[in-house]
């Protein structure tokens, strides 16, 4: 019974309107008070018993909710006889409360909208070559599908035929078309624009990466952020307050309706649910924009933050290193080079890829024992030879001498920005590879546009040596560079700004730099997302560029000053209300009931601006051509 009515109160709400216009009527133009009366409690009546159901349902779980004050206000008015003041706060409660989730629904449009670019079929490629539509949540891992124009890419897959131009705003942001060839991956809920194309399923369901920043958004959204925690534990102990406030306030002077005013006045419905509807609004709206915040308090430490720290390798640069150089240092066989090619195979670090895209070998050769050394590279047996691929530091802690001569090459190449791989085979150093990576078309811009911001320090940490980490920072326009860093030396040196006050935000690839992501304050990771960028950082861009940082920090800042502005709005309101009730007699229960509906839907209004934030308003930020 209890079930009913609750899911009846926008039926309910619509009876008890016109009872109450019903029985104003009959007062004031047909002057029948005894009618009049008797449609106004039978409102009372009506509107009391879902908000009665609800406060027995908070006392059960020991919580003192809204609901008991308004209850207690109702009930109180009703055994004075004030019908009026009991029907109309009834109904002011009950529609502020049906308004307030029509409006709640509109800030968590976000995670409806992407909801609703999940692909519903798959075309599945039978044994027999007939193609058979199936639910999307029904493929499984290793099925062909075919694709068409205007299709949803049902899962994550490998193009295995055709070509395509693909929308993945679901995952970027972005609507840029990509064309996609035979090789390339393509996500669920992209939409195929033009084309056709055949794919295998690599991840499906929850597993793909769509499916998991659905996940993320809704997680993110439930989060509280360090006020908003504090808000709800103070709200535990206000509301009995409030009670026992309405109650001294009878004893003291017996006046029942001014007891009941102040409870209905008490209610503070606007300061709790000012916060939550902000960040909701906030971390929807960047997810639109292809920026996932994993969490309120993560919105709340960018807003906060005073210094930022850049990876180099694919986080300034593209991410898409050539081998520009080689220096030999003796003699290298097609077998050496065919070792080098197959220990790199083993690797994901860009600088492996680089190699393995621009050193052609006849044959590859099986790895064993292989070895990655953080910060330094790889030690593998290849044909019982031991094979070193890495850096100066790595060749150093094995104990292997660079002559003069090698030194000297390598300075020089550092000093023309390249990136050094060195190669040594059973102790002897063969050669060393000149690798570079080109600063992001965008990354000059976003780095000013992050000064303009108010970041105090702006750095890059670099394992790269230190000629080669300065020529990209200054052309990047960043001034404090530091080169020569294992991964271990990167979180030192976050720790020491940390202890000297500073909140420490730290932009990396998410694959290599997961040590410095999980040690700053909060921790930010380029696009891809690949599974480890969503298990590391506490900020991802989804498009593979820099220009979302600028308004990932501005929404981060807006949402939070959306915030203050909600409690602010709510402690203003019972300020008004309680000086009017003591200074004149213009406050009475359905004055309170009104303006403290009116001041939830004002919260939520101010919180829903969040959703056009970065739309309808030119922000400081860099929006110009995007790095494809």
């Amino acid at each position: 019974m209890t079930g009913i009515i609750l899911k009846q109160k926008k039926q309910l709400l619509m009876i008890m309107a016109v009872l109450i216009s019903a029985g104003f009527i009959s007062h004031f133009i047909f002057e029948q008070l005894y009618l009049s009366q008797l449609l106004l409690l039978l409102a009372s009546i009506l509107g009391a018993l879902p908000i009665l159901i609800q406060a027995y349902q908070s006392l059960k779980i020991k919580v003192v909710s809204i609901d008991i004050l308004v209850s207690i206000a109702i009930i109180g008015a009703f055994l004075i006889q004030n019908y009026e003041e009991s029907a109309m706060v009834a109904f002011l409660f009950l529609l502020g409360a049906f308004l307030e989730q029509r409006t709640l629904r509109k800030t968590r449009s976000a995670i409806k909208e992407l909801l609703d670019l999940a692909p519903e079929k798959a075309r599945l490629i039978l044994d027999n070559g007939q193609i058979k539509e199936i639910p999307s949540e029904d493929v499984e891992e290793g099925q062909n599908l075919l694709v068409r124009t205007g299709d949803k890419v049902p899962v994550d897959g490998q193009i295995l035929s055709g070509s395509a131009y693909l929308n993945q705003a679901s995952i970027t942001g972005e609507s840029d078309l990509l064309k996609k060839e035979v090789g390339d991956q393509v996500f669920a809920g992209s939409i195929l624009e033009n084309g056709s194309i055949t794919i295998i399923a690599q991840k499906v369901g929850e597993d793909t990466v769509f499916g998991k920043i659905i996940e993320l958004v809704e997680e993110a959204q439930d989060s509280k952020t360090n006020t908003e925690k504090f808000i709800n534990s103070f709200s535990k102990y206000y509301t009995p307050l409030v009670l026992l406030l309405a109650l001294l306030t009878f004893i003291i002077t017996k006046n029942t309706e001014l007891a009941i005013t102040i409870l209905v006045l008490g209610c503070p419905g606007a300061l709790v649910i000012g916060v939550p509807v902000s960040t909701v609004a906030g971390i929807g709206n960047g997810a639109k924009q292809g920026i996932l915040f994993k969490g309120s308090e993560a919105m709340s430490t960018f807003s906060k933050a005073d210094t930022i720290l850049f990876d180099k390798t694919g986080t300034l640069t593209q991410g898409k290193p050539r081998v520009n150089a080689i220096e030999r240092f003796t003699e290298v066989s097609k077998t050496q080079w065919a070792y080098l090619v197959s220990l790199e195979k083993e690797s994901q670090h860009p600088l492996a890829q680089a190699i393995i895209n621009d050193i052609s070998v006849e044959r590859t050769y099986d790895v064993e024992h292989l070895e990655t050394i953080r910060g330094g590279g790889l030690s593998a047996t290849i044909d019982q030879h031991t094979i070193l691929v890495g850096n100066a530091w790595l060749m150093q802690e094995k104990q292997i001498k660079l002559p003069s001569q090698v030194k000297k090459n390598l300075h020089t190449l550092s000093k023309t920005g390249h990136s050094i791989v060195l190669y040594a085979l059973d102790g002897q150093i063969l050669l060393a590879l000149g690798i570079k990576d080109a600063l992001r078309p965008e990354a000059p811009q976003v780095i000013q546009a992050l000064k303009k911001q108010g970041f105090k320090q702006i750095a890059m940490l670099s394992g790269d040596q230190q000629e080669t980490a300065e020529l990209m920072a200054r052309e990047a326009g960043i001034q404090t560079i530091m080169g020569n860093l294992l991964p271990q030396d990167k979180e030192k040196y976050i720790r020491q700004l940390q202890d000297q006050g500073h909140k420490v935000i730290f932009v990396g690839d998410g694959v290599n730099d997961s040590p410095s992501i999980t040690r700053a304050d909060l921790g930010i990771a380029m696009g891809g997302g690949t599974d480890v960028v969503m298990e590391t950082a506490d900020l991802i861009l989804m498009q593979d560029n820099l220009t979302r940082l600028p308004l990932a920090h501005q929404l981060s800042k807006a949402t939070n000053r959306n915030m203050q502005e909600n409690i602010a709005i709510a402690l203003l309101v019972v300020a008004v209300l309680l000086t009017g009730l003591l200074a004149s007699d213009w406050v009475s229960m359905t004055v309170g009931m009104f303006v403290h509906e009116a001041s939830i839907l004002v919260v939520i209004l101010n919180g829903m601006r969040l959703l056009r934030f970065g739309k309808s308003k030119k922000l400081d930020t860099y929006q110009g051509s995007k790095s494809k």
